[in-house]
Parts: structure tokens; C-alpha cells; sequence
């Protein structure tokens, strides 16, 4: 049971969650009644498992509800979602570049303000105006430590959409191409 093949047979990939809640076509059951009776004829599932999954897949209305009736068949190894891993470092991305921004801006103004405090002789303290930049800087950066999962999850619906506009082109170029 060659997997790639297989799943090439979907117009939507029911292994990616974007797809589970669409409804099922014949197509798609007939693609998961080849895999079962290949997987009895192999001897990996037992004559009553083919009948109770075939009546399942027969009974499906989602794609989501097909996936679990090979999930335990080499077949249904599902690609692992890089999505929340890219999340998570598009976070830590963005945490590092609001706290870099904070600490930089903020060492370039106190070390201005700094310099030009001295004068006739001595060092002539000014009102500290650095202290809002670093109001300002630290803001951003606060806001980016705080809202962790918030920032994470919007991060991973933007690559979700992503991926679904990316399966979608290929769909397209797919019915065109008449593949």
C-alpha cells in the first residue's frame, strides 16, 4: 500500500484539519474500501474488521469520520503539522525583536542623553527623556511576553489559511492541468 499514492487520490487531503469537516464523495469512500481490502487481503485486519470498517466507510459523511478507519494501517501515517512548531518560533522571533528593539533603542538614548549632559566643566543632569522611548519600546515588548498564546494562536491560524490557500492553487492547477 503505497501512502503517497493513496492520499493522492483525495481531492482534499483528509489528514490535514482544514478538510476533516468537508463531505465525503464516493470517490473518496472507494479510496479507503481499496485500502481496507488491501489491508485484509495482506492479513492485517480480520474479515469481521473489513465488514464493520467497510460499513463505516459506506455510512461516512465527513472526511474526517473516513481517517479513523485506517489510522492503525501503515497507510494513515499522518504527515506531522509543522504549523504549531513555526508558531511557536515565529513567537519566539517576534519576542526576540520587540526585546532587542527595547533594550537597543533604549541604550542608544540613555548614552546620548548621557553625552550630552556634559558640559562646562561637568556633568549637568538633563530631565531623563530616554525614559520615554523606553516607555515606549518596553510597551511593545510587554505586550509580546504577556500575550504568548494569544500571538501563537493568531500565528498559527495565519499559517493554516496559508496552507489552505496552498492546497487550494493545487487543486486548481490540478483540475486544470487534468490531473
Amino acid at each position: 500500500m503505497p501512502g503517497i499514492e493513496v492520499w493522492n487520490q483525495f481531492d482534499h487531503d483528509p489528514r490535514s484539519p482544514a478538510n476533516r469537516t468537508l463531505r465525503a464523495s464516493d470517490r473518496d469512500r472507494a479510496v479507503i474500501e481499496t485500502v481496507l481490502a488491501d489491508a485484509f487481503a495482506e492479513g492485517r485486519i480480520t474479515r469481521a474488521e473489513y465488514d464493520e470498517r467497510s460499513e463505516a466507510v459506506l455510512s461516512s459523511r465527513t472526511l474526517g469520520e473516513l481517517l479513523p478507519l485506517v489510522r492503525d494501517l501503515p497507510v494513515s501515517q499522518a504527515p506531522r503539522s509543522d504549523i504549531p512548531v513555526e508558531a511557536a518560533r515565529a513567537y519566539v522571533l517576534e519576542r526576540r525583536q520587540a526585546v532587542w528593539g527595547f533594550l537597543s533603542a533604549s541604550l542608544i538614548c540613555w548614552v546620548i542623553w548621557f553625552a550630552t549632559g556634559w558640559g562646562g566643566g561637568g556633568f549637568n543632569p538633563q530631565f531623563p527623556w530616554p525614559l520615554f522611548v523606553m516607555l515606549g519600546t518596553g510597551l511593545n515588548a510587554g505586550r509580546v511576553v504577556f500575550q504568548k498564546q494569544e500571538i501563537i494562536a493568531e500565528q498559527t491560524r495565519r499559517l493554516e489559511k496559508k496552507e489552505r490557500k496552498e492546497v487550494e492553487r493545487r487543486e486548481i492547477r490540478r483540475n486544470v492541468d487534468g490531473f
